[in-house]
C-alpha cells in the first residue's frame, strides 16, 4: 500500500446551465452540461502518524483549513472507513477560487479518491459518489473523470457522454467575485415577475458537436449576474467580440469562458483582451 498519492484536479465549465425551482430542502434543482478542462490543481495526499488532517496550499488563498472542501472530503473517507491514520494534503492551486470553475469541488473529488486509495480502496465507487454528492453539486462530476456529462437534480445524477472534439479555451475572470447563494437569490427575484420557461429537447445528436451546442447553450445565472455586476457584463461582451464558437459564464460566475476553432483564434483573442477585464488563462477542453 502506497503512502503518497498525487492526482490532478481538473476544472469544469458549464456549457449549459438551467436553474430549476427551489425545492423543499431550500436548494434548487439544476440541468447542466458539464465539460472538463485541462486546467487543473494538483493535490498530493500522504499518510501520517496520528489522526490529524493537515493542509498546505501553494497559490491562491483558500480560506480556513477546517472549511476547505478537500479537508472535509478527507475527513469523510476516514470516518466512513474508521481508518486510524492521519493525512497531509499538499495543494497547488491553479484554478481561480470562487469563480464558477469547480476548483474547490475538483480538489474535494481528488481528496476522496486519494484518501480512499491510501486506505486500500475500501469504499466502492458508488459509495464514493454518494459522499461526493454530500460535498457539493459539482463534486460527483469531478470525481467521475468523464470529459462530458449531462447532470440534473443537484448535479449528483449524471449521464456520461462521448467527449466533444478537443478545443482551445480562453478563461476570463473579472476582478469581482460572485457568491453563489446571492446568485441564486437574484435568479429567484427575477423569476417572480417572469412567465414559464420554454421547452428544451436534449437530443444526443445535439450534444455531439460544438456548433450544435453553441446554438442551445445558455446559463440562467448570466442575466441576473450581469444586471448587478456591470464589470462581469462588460467582460462577457468583450470576450464575445473575439468571435469564439461559444461564449458563456461558468456556474454562478464570475469566470467567463470562450471556445475557439483553433489555437490561432484563441491567441488573437488573448492579445485583443489584454488585462483590461481581468485575468486571462489559456486552456483546452478534454
Amino acid at each position: 500500500m502506497t503512502d503518497t498519492i498525487t492526482r490532478e484536479a481538473h476544472a469544469k465549465a458549464n456549457l449549459l446551465l438551467r436553474v430549476l425551482s427551489r425545492e423543499t430542502d431550500g436548494f434548487h434543482g439544476i440541468e447542466t452540461l458539464f465539460c472538463r478542462l485541462e486546467l487543473a490543481d494538483t493535490l498530493t495526499g500522504s499518510r501520517t502518524a496520528g489522526q490529524e488532517i493537515t493542509l498546505e496550499v501553494e497559490g491562491a488563498e483558500t480560506g480556513a483549513v477546517d472549511q476547505n472542501l478537500a479537508v472535509r472530503a478527507a475527513r469523510m473517507v476516514l470516518e466512513a472507513t474508521r481508518e486510524r491514520f492521519g493525512v497531509h494534503l499538499s495543494l497547488t492551486k491553479r484554478i481561480p477560487v470562487g469563480a464558477g470553475l469547480g476548483g474547490g469541488s475538483a480538489d474535494a473529488a481528488a481528496a476522496l479518491a486519494i484518501v480512499n486509495a491510501l486506505g486500500g480502496n475500501s469504499i466502492p465507487r458508488a459509495e464514493l459518489l454518494h459522499l461526493a454528492s454530500r460535498l457539493g453539486s459539482d463534486v460527483p462530476f469531478c470525481l467521475s473523470d468523464s470529459s462530458l456529462a449531462l447532470g440534473w437534480s443537484h448535479g449528483e445524477r449524471m449521464l456520461a457522454l462521448p467527449a466533444l472534439p478537443k478545443a482551445p479555451v480562453l478563461l476570463l475572470t473579472p476582478s469581482v467575485a460572485v457568491r453563489t447563494p446571492e446568485a441564486y437569490a437574484w435568479v429567484d427575484e427575477a423569476r417572480a415577475t417572469s412567465g414559464r420557461r420554454g421547452a428544451l429537447l436534449l437530443d444526443p445528436s445535439a450534444l455531439a458537436g460544438w456548433s450544435d451546442i453553441a446554438r442551445m447553450a445558455g446559463n440562467d445565472f448570466e442575466s441576473a449576474v450581469f444586471g448587478r455586476l456591470p464589470a462581469v457584463r462588460d467582460a462577457f461582451e468583450a470576450l464575445a467580440r473575439t468571435r469564439p464558437l461559444l461564449c458563456r459564464m461558468s456556474g454562478s460566475g464570475s469566470t467567463l469562458f470562450a471556445v475557439y476553432r483553433n489555437e490561432g483564434d484563441r491567441e488573437d483573442a488573448r492579445m485583443m483582451l489584454g488585462k483590461k477585464h481581468g485575468g486571462v488563462v489559456v486552456t483546452s477542453t478534454m
